[in-house]
């Protein structure tokens, strides 16, 4: 049997399968832990324009290592699909549970709404609102804990961002000021889909239910619901404050938490060890147009730039003409997208980050491949380019230049004065060596 791998990881059968993704059983070799791949095609999500919405998605996951929210281990990339593997969970959704169970008990209703408000509550501190908060994206891991998943409408407002704008979210557990489009305030939103929650833990059932929309929004915004008997007083008391219509009235969290009812055999969680979190790797896995080398690096940071064979110089030639590697003169500037040097790859490296940031670039660099960013020539759009070097032979090495955002001839003009800079680097034939001294030679008599 053949086994299919990416990277580290086995992957094994499909557990689940959405418009725009299929998730896959996968088990990472080397430490024998199993995991969800979730596979997107790459050319499916820019046709929908959803790569922003994924690379919030995943920059939020990145963000927010709680034990109460499903942990993303890390994204990788080939040229024609995003792997994202996230924590397994073995325990299905909660409403599963729900379905199949009825009503839940008082004690196990508020164990899992404890567990919810500090994973939320986590995700607020971060600055993420999560806005889609259900019991179909709350998953149960295999010891009964809860874990929010499916942040795919979740907002990261930017600085200064105090109310947000998009409706989203499903019709039965959103807040009546998200209805109003008049703006909201994230995290308030979130407290009241979490009372929803509560509610239908309890009661097996929603508090606002209509099958006609016009209907259904005008119970919300009332908040016209009822407690069944069999609530709790201290449950029903805090029901009431969560589903406040009011957003300016409603209770917090740190009032939540300090509530009576809430607080009985509550044990605060334990939060995972700080992580340093990269979100530059975010934009890389979209924008890097070459296959997933993982299985061919290696590992150690010492490590030098990936090997060149023939086959891959023939692919990477123009008209299988080598060369095009080499030639620097004019008539090819307009095309061409690499260049050669004799000097040691650490040199090379060094010297193209002094350019870029001499250029008023900013630069990100992660083993031999180098991203540069900021603004245009003409200041008004943004531009970003990915090099990378690549070994040709033990003291030959190629650097690839590719644009990765911002306009073509913005780029060819970055590309000619980036090189101009370069030119104590860069290997010249012979040949063009013996033109620039003949040339040089007529200026000095002129």
């Amino acid at each position: 049997m053949v086994v299919r791998k990416v990277g580290k990881y086995e992957i094994g059968r499909t557990i689940g399968e959405g418009t725009f993704a299929k998730v896959k059983f996968a088990q990472n070799t080397e430490t024998g832990e199993s995991v969800a791949m979730k596979l997107l095609d790459r050319s499916n999500i820019i046709k929908h324009k959803m790569v922003d919405q994924i690379k919030r998605e995943i920059s939020i996951m990145k963000l927010v290592r709680h034990p109460n929210v499903v942990r993303l281990h890390e994204v990788l990339a080939s040229r024609t699909k995003i792997y994202i593997i996230l924590e397994f969970i073995t325990g299905g959704e909660l409403f599963d549970k729900i379905v199949h169970n009825g009503r839940l008990s008082v004690a196990e209703s508020r164990k899992y709404f404890q567990q919810l408000i500090d994973g939320v509550d986590y995700c607020h501190s971060k600055g993420v609102y999560h806005r889609d908060l259900k019991p179909e994206n709350l998953l149960l891991d295999s010891e009964g804990n809860l874990k929010i998943s499916d942040f795919g409408l979740s907002a990261l407002p930017g600085e200064g961002v105090s109310l947000l704008r998009t409706t989203c979210g499903t019709p039965n557990y959103v807040a009546p000021e998200v209805l109003s489009h008049k703006g909201y305030d994230g995290a308030v939103a979130d407290v009241w889909s979490c009372g929803v929650i509560l509610y239908v833990l309890m009661a097996g059932y929603l508090p606002f239910d209509e099958i006609d929309l016009t209907t259904l929004y005008s119970k919300i915004e009332r908040a016209e619901f009822s407690c069944p008997s069999w609530f709790p007083v201290g449950a029903k008391s805090l029901i009431h404050q969560i589903l406040d219509p009011n957003p300016e009235t409603r209770i917090r969290i740190e009032e939540i938490r300090n509530d009576e009812w809430f607080r009985k055999d509550y044990t605060p969680v334990r939060l995972l060890e700080y992580e340093d979190v990269n979100l530059d790797a975010v934009n890389a896995v979209f924008d890097d147009p070459e296959e997933e080398r993982a299985n061919e690096q290696c590992k150690d940071g010492n490590a030098g730039p990936l090997i060149l064979n023939a086959f891959d110089l023939i692919i990477l030639s123009q008209g299988l003409n080598l060369s095009a590697l080499f030639d620097r003169g004019q008539d090819t500037l307009k095309h061409q997208t690499r260049f050669v040097s004799q000097k040691p790859a650490k040199v090379v490296l060094s010297t193209m980050e002094v350019v870029a940031q001499s250029m008023g670039f900013k630069t990100h660099i992660r083993n031999y491949k180098m991203r540069v960013e900021g603004l245009s020539g003409n200041k008004t759009t943004h531009f970003s380019v990915i090099l990378e070097i690549f070994e040709v032979a033990p003291t030959f090495f190629m650097v690839d230049i590719q644009k990765a955002t911002g306009d073509a001839g913005e780029y060819l003009k970055f590309y000619e004065k980036f090189c101009n800079k370069l030119e104590d680097i860069i290997w010249k034939p012979p040949n063009e060596l013996r033109k620039s001294r003949i040339s040089n030679t007529k200026n000095n008599k002129c």
